[in-house]
Formats: structure tokens, C-alpha cells, sequence
């Protein structure tokens, strides 16, 4: 038998699904986050300014770089390691460090990025975090730690995977510019299982700011709509009065404003989607932490259920309320075009009986004409004969106008009929 031939890209796609593990992190450990978005169109960006940042890095460390157009990486810097990756509009830098310091979190984390390098970024931060690795005695230990680091007002906590491990953060930017974020595992507790919980809370702090920037462009949205909403209103109600104003230019202000709502659908649909897609993999990160509650306090998904979700409610509203009125203004616009289209259509009517009096007018007109032009025509044919004629009237002894009296009535019908039998030729 002929061999199977594998599709071309079956291994790439395979070995896609374990292109990106989770990190390693022992029990005591530390860990510097950053997430950078390029300004603009940021889905849209030159990835090669991406990459080459990541080198700039990877050059300063003398480590190996990535395959070409790798859109993920994972390799030693010194003695840290380093985890890149790109995203559809952003792209994270973390690195991870053995053993804590005695302050709990100290700028010397995240100085393991370079100044220099950080201020060269093709884009803006996004958000950036410290994250403390500890693994503490007891839990009364770590309720006093917790304390201590974070706001009590906006904590949340929780036992996670099966009690696995305690972890804690406050959502809060601290005075060096980052979120702060603690996991306290169990003696037990697998290196593994410790990298992955730390990648989760990085990808919920991300995709929770990335998510808000929908926020930011429903509150645009939302001042915008009140206006046209507003316009829109005004139009409708001037139309129901009948103030005189013609509905040819009710028409036109109706298509202006959806011109208007169109251009912002076009400029929020990208990013409401995205959001919606941000929420879901939020959403998505907090459920798989298992979260078990620790000494009553709040967990993550009660933090998202009381702050995050009603901002993702606002920017579904937003949408909503673009589609709706998007929808209104096309509706006005078919029932100002149907009002113009019955309007127009009795001008045409009031044109064509109008047409029929012309019309009628004129068969009256041409049948005048025709008397007339019988009349004519008959006036010089009769002439004609009497030439014709006038040689043989001597030997009958007529005289001429004896003639032309006789000769005048056969003349007269024979143009009314000749007239006629055209007439009836050409129409048929």
C-alpha cells in the first residue's frame, strides 16, 4: 500500500497544543509581569517591532533567540527565566526568579526588566504585575501577610485547586505602577501546579484590562447616541406635526444620522467584540481556579461579580443601544422613503390625468386640423381638376363654374377619404 500523505501542516498544528506550557515555579519564588499594547490599531500593528523588543531583551542576557515568526518563547536569562508571548492586540513579557526577598515586593522584581528597554516598547503598558511565591506555616500566617500587603476594601482571596493553595490580590495599582498578586502553597504542592495558577492570574489581570477598554469606548459611544437619539427624536416629532417642513429634507437629516450611528458601528464593533471575548476568557480563568473560600473572606468571582461585571454590562448596554438605534433610524428612513414614494406617486398620477386632458385636447385639436386641412387640400385639388376639365367643357357647352360646382363634392370626399385611409394606416 501507497503510504498516507499527511497534510502539510499537521505536525505544526499539532505540536500547537504544547507550544506554550505552564511555567515551573518552586515554593518560594517571585515573578515580574508585563503586558504592552501598541497605540492605534493595535490588532493591526508591525509585529516585527515586537519582535525585535524581545530581542533587544534576549541580546542583554546573551540567550538564544526564537524561530522566525515564533509567536511564543520560553528560555533562561542568566539565572531567570523568561516567558513571551503575542497576542492578537498585545504582547507579555514574564519573568521568574527563585526565592523572595524580606520586603514583600520590592522594585528589584521588576527592575529585572531593563529601564532602558522598557522606555523603547512599541506600545504602552497595559498592565503589569508582581507576583510573591510563599509558602507559609499556617493559615493565620498568611490571613497576617495578606493584611499587611493588600486593601482590605477591594481584597480578594481564595483556596484554590482543591485547597491547594491560598492566593490573594487587590486589583490595585501600588505606587511603582503595578498590581500586586500572592500565592501561598502547601509544602506539597507541585512546581507545576504553582506555574499555572500564576499564569492564570496574569491572564485574568490582562484580559480584565484589555476588556475595560471596551468600557472606555461604550462611554464615547453612549454621549454620542444621546445626541442623535436627541436629533432623531426632534425629527420625528417635527414630521408627526406637520409644521410644513418637507419630508425630501426630514429624508435627507434621517440618512445623515444613520451615516453618523454606521461610522460608529464600524468604529466600536472590533472593539465590543473583543471585549465580550476578553470577558468570556476572564470569566473562564476564575471558574477553573476552584475557588473554596478562606477565613470569610471574598473570593475572586464575588470581586468580578461586584466590580467588573457591571462595566462589561455597561459596554453590552452600549451595544445594544447602538444596534437599536441603528435600527430605529432605518426604519424612519423606510417609512419617510415609503411617505415620499406614495407622495411622488400621486404626482404622477395628478401628471398623467394632466397628460390624458393634453392628450385629449390635442385628438381635438388634430381632428380640427384635419377638417381643415380637408379643406385645403380640397381648395387646390379642385383647382387641379378644373384644369383637367377645362379643355372638353366647350364641346359639352358648360361653362367652368357649372363645372367646378359639379365636380367640387366628388373632390372634397375623395381627399376626407383619402385622409382617412392614412390615418387608419399609420395607427394601425
Amino acid at each position: 500500500m501507497a503510504p498516507l500523505t499527511d497534510h502539510p501542516r499537521r505536525y505544526e498544528l499539532a505540536n500547537e497544543l504544547h507550544a506554550r506550557p505552564f511555567p515551573e515555579m518552586p515554593g518560594q519564588a517571585r515573578a515580574a509581569y508585563l503586558a504592552i499594547r501598541a497605540s492605534g490599531d493595535a490588532a493591526r500593528r508591525d509585529r516585527d517591532l515586537d519582535r525585535a523588543h524581545l530581542l533587544a531583551l534576549l541580546d542583554r542576557y546573551g540567550a538564544a533567540h526564537p524561530a522566525p515568526g515564533a509567536t511564543h518563547y520560553a528560555g533562561s536569562l542568566g539565572k531567570y527565566r523568561l516567558k513571551w508571548e503575542s497576542h492578537t492586540e498585545f504582547v507579555t513579557y514574564t519573568i521568574f526568579a527563585d526565592g523572595v526577598s524580606e520586603r514583600a515586593y520590592d522594585k528589584g522584581t521588576f527592575e529585572l526588566f531593563p529601564e532602558d528597554w522598557l522606555t523603547e516598547a512599541p506600545g504602552q503598558r497595559i498592565t503589569s504585575a508582581l507576583i510573591r511565591v510563599e509558602t507559609v506555616a499556617d493559615d493565620a500566617a498568611v490571613s497576617e501577610r495578606i493584611d499587611q500587603w493588600f486593601e482590605r476594601e477591594s481584597l480578594a482571596t481564595a483556596r484554590v485547586l482543591d485547597g491547594a493553595m491560598v492566593v490573594a490580590g487587590d486589583f490595585r495599582i501600588d505606587e511603582a505602577g503595578h498590581m500586586r498578586f500572592a500565592l501561598f502553597p502547601q509544602e506539597d504542592c507541585g512546581q507545576r501546579r504553582i506555574g499555572r495558577v500564576v499564569q492564570r492570574l496574569c491572564e485574568i489581570e490582562t484580559y480584565k484590562a484589555m476588556s475595560m477598554l471596551g468600557l472606555v469606548q461604550a462611554r464615547k459611544v453612549v454621549g454620542e447616541l444621546a445626541d442623535i437619539e436627541k436629533e432623531l427624536s426632534e425629527l420625528m416629532t417635527a414630521l408627526t406635526e406637520r409644521n410644513g417642513t418637507p419630508v425630501e429634507e426630514v429624508l435627507d437629516d434621517i440618512l445623515g444620522l444613520s451615516t453618523r450611528i454606521e461610522d460608529l458601528v464600524t468604529r466600536s464593533n472590533f472593539r465590543f467584540g473583543a471585549t465580550g471575548a476578553y470577558e468570556a476568557i476572564v470569566t473562564q480563568r476564575v471558574e477553573v481556579l476552584r475557588e473554596a473560600r478562606f477565613m470569610g473572606r471574598q473570593l475572586f468571582s464575588e470581586f468580578m461579580m461586584r466590580r467588573y461585571d457591571p462595566a462589561m454590562r455597561t459596554v453590552k448596554a452600549a451595544e445594544r443601544q447602538l444596534e437599536s438605534l441603528a435600527e430605529r433610524a432605518a426604519r424612519a428612513a423606510n417609512l419617510l422613503r415609503t411617505k415620499v414614494d406614495v407622495g411622488r406617486q400621486a404626482q404622477n398620477q395628478a401628471l398623467l390625468e394632466s397628460m390624458d386632458k393634453r392628450a385629449d385636447l390635442q385628438l381635438r385639436l388634430q381632428e380640427t386640423v384635419e377638417g381643415l386641412s380637408v379643406v385645403a387640400i380640397s381648395y387646390y385639388a379642385v383647382s387641379l381638376v378644373g384644369y383637367l376639365v377645362y379643355p372638353v367643357l366647350e364641346p359639352l357647352g358648360l361653362s367652368k363654374g357649372l363645372a367646378l360646382a359639379m365636380v367640387t363634392p366628388l373632390v372634397v370626399l375623395a381627399v376626407w377619404l383619402g385622409l382617412r385611409r392614412i390615418k387608419k394606416h399609420h395607427l394601425g
